[in-house]
């Protein structure tokens, strides 16, 4: 080895010996690959089930970090992973690159290139692999072999390190077994990652771990579209209780009339079409999780005796005498600041108190600084599997256009707006390996509120009146503009919502919201 290979390789050897953040001692990890080896482009990605997930890299563009790579997809990687030695393909290799199209600074099919992979093992376990390209071809074949054999250990015992302590961290309060059974249980679930690496998801992040071990009931808080159900699985599958089910309940699906039943369970003969016996929701998640979404629709009358199993842990099916005893994690989510809707006496302070034991706040996309990229990268990958598409790369004007939007349906709509592009540029460009995305297929992004897609015709207001805020000037034009579309149809719901271009149920909640009664408004 050179002089300067091994005093590079010297210093990322002190840095094992330090106290260095994960992030960091990646970092680390990849400078000194390429102050040893001359390369284009450099990532680490840990081995997580049939899955490669980028932890860090360098000469790619930043959205790969979002991307997940499956082994049944990929033989390049699917040689590395089954080798215990570095991999060096032929300049000539004709097997698809996974990096087509994502190297930085480079417009258009890869050319002939070096590329390189490092299996990283420990304790004779594939942990990850390290991957090295290089536009100059044949670059990589006079490396010798114990070079690479000393990077690829130093990078497997930094990688080991790093996911141990980020393991301990987040799961301190369990047995180490506990850990690992979670752990791969996590990774299996793809769409039960959360994707993000702003300062406000860190700290999100960083909650559900703290509370997630305990048996708190927790409230979760946070506009539509931001991902309160990925939050609350993730809370489940952290837990002690993540063996046990989770059982999601819409509370704003429910109709009135069988809220209890479908909470509570029934016997037969409860009520009329009560031909047997029903277990509620609550009985089928006994010793797991129950997710009450939309917890803020609940109307007053099931709120109390929602309040009676959150005291007691106690149920009564519809029917019977007999109360039954069910060990049930409570987790609530809602779009509403349940706050004011105590203090407007449409949701009870009892209730608010016992299911914000723990608030978790889910922040807006708005407020996640860098990471729309990585969750473009996310979504890119899910809908290129869906569709059948090679590689899809996100143009840079795209990529600018996406951050430079306010998203007010969040990170749903993001996902919406991957998959509607994807489609849109795969039909005129099918002809080609990699689709490229670009401003032209996205349109213009524009909000689906209420207000912008009604077809009633209303001047907008040019100010806000004096005392109103924001919110509260929005609620008070959505409220007249559905206010005189139910006047116009007489109150019948299904003729507002077409004209308004909404789902009746959605007219109906955001209608409670706004505190507007039909019959008040067909009587004015």
């Amino acid at each position: 080895m050179s002089d300067i290979s091994s005093k590079a390789l010297i210093e990322l050897a002190l840095d094992l010996a330090q106290n260095l953040s994960s992030k960091d001692r990646f970092d680390r990890l990849l400078d000194t690959v390429r102050k040893t080896i001359a390369c284009d482009a450099v990532a680490l990605l840990a081995v997580r089930g049939e899955q490669l997930t980028p932890l860090t890299l360098q000469g790619l563009s930043r959205d790969t970090l979002g991307r997940r790579f499956y082994l049944s997809e990929h033989p390049r990687f699917q040689q590395i992973c089954a080798s215990s030695m570095p991999v060096r393909f032929p300049a000539n290799c004709e097997l698809p690159d996974p990096y087509d199209g994502l190297l930085i600074d480079r417009e258009g099919d890869l050319p002939v290139h070096a590329c390189m992979g490092l299996p990283l093992y420990f304790d004779q376990s594939l942990i990850g692999v390290l991957t090295l390209d290089s536009f100059t071809p044949e670059v990589f074949d006079d490396i010798p072999n114990r070079t690479l054999e000393v990077i690829s250990a130093m990078a497997a015992a930094s990688l080991n390190t790093g996911l141990t302590l980020d393991l301990l961290e987040q799961q301190a309060h369990h047995s180490q077994q506990v850990l690992e059974e979670l752990n791969q249980a996590a990774w299996h679930h793809n769409s039960d990652e959360i994707v993000g690496e702003s300062p406000v998801m860190k700290r999100l992040k960083q909650e559900i771990a703290l509370v997630a071990p305990s048996d708190f009931t927790i409230l979760i808080q946070g506009e539509t579209g931001v991902g309160k159900e990925l939050v609350a699985r993730s809370l489940h599958l952290q837990s002690s209780r993540y063996k046990a089910p989770i059982v999601h309940v819409n509370c704003a699906a429910l109709p009135d009339n069988l809220i209890e039943s479908e909470l509570f369970g029934h016997v037969k003969g409860a009520f009329t079409g009560a031909d047997k016996n029903r277990a509620g929701k609550f009985s089928i998640a006994d010793g797991g999780t129950i997710f009450l979404d939309e917890i803020g629709e609940l109307p007053l009358a099931a709120q109390s005796k929602l309040l009676r199993v959150l005291q007691n842990q106690e149920v009564q099916a519809l029917g019977q005498d007999k109360i039954q005893k069910v060990d049930v994690r409570v987790i609530a989510a809602t779009n509403r600041d349940l706050a004011k809707e105590v203090e407007q006496g449409r949701f009870r302070a009892d209730l608010y108190h016992r299911l914000s034991v723990y608030p978790v706040l889910v922040p807006p996309l708005r407020e996640r600084v860098g990471d729309v990229q990585l969750l473009a990268g996310f979504f890119v990958e899910l809908v290129k599997r869906k569709l059948g598409i090679p590689q899809i790369k996100l143009q840079s004007d795209l990529v600018a256009y996406l951050n430079a939007y306010d998203w007010p349906g969040n990170v749903r709509e993001l996902e919406h707006l991957i998959s509607r592009v994807a489609l849109k540029a795969r039909a005129h460009q099918s002809s080609k390996a990699i689709v490229r995305i670009s401003v032209a297929d996205c349109g213009e992004l524009k909000s689906a509120d209420i207000v912008e897609s009604s077809s009633y015709q209303s001047t907008a207001p040019t100010s806000i009146a004096a005392g109103f805020n924001l919110r509260q000037a929005t609620d008070a034009y959505q409220k007249s503009l559905v206010a005189a579309s139910l006047e116009k149809h007489q109150g019948s719901w299904s003729a507002a919502a077409k004209e308004l271009g909404v789902d009746r149920a959605n007219l109906s909640r955001l209608a409670k919201r706004l505190g507007l009664s039909v019959d008040k408004v067909v009587k004015r």
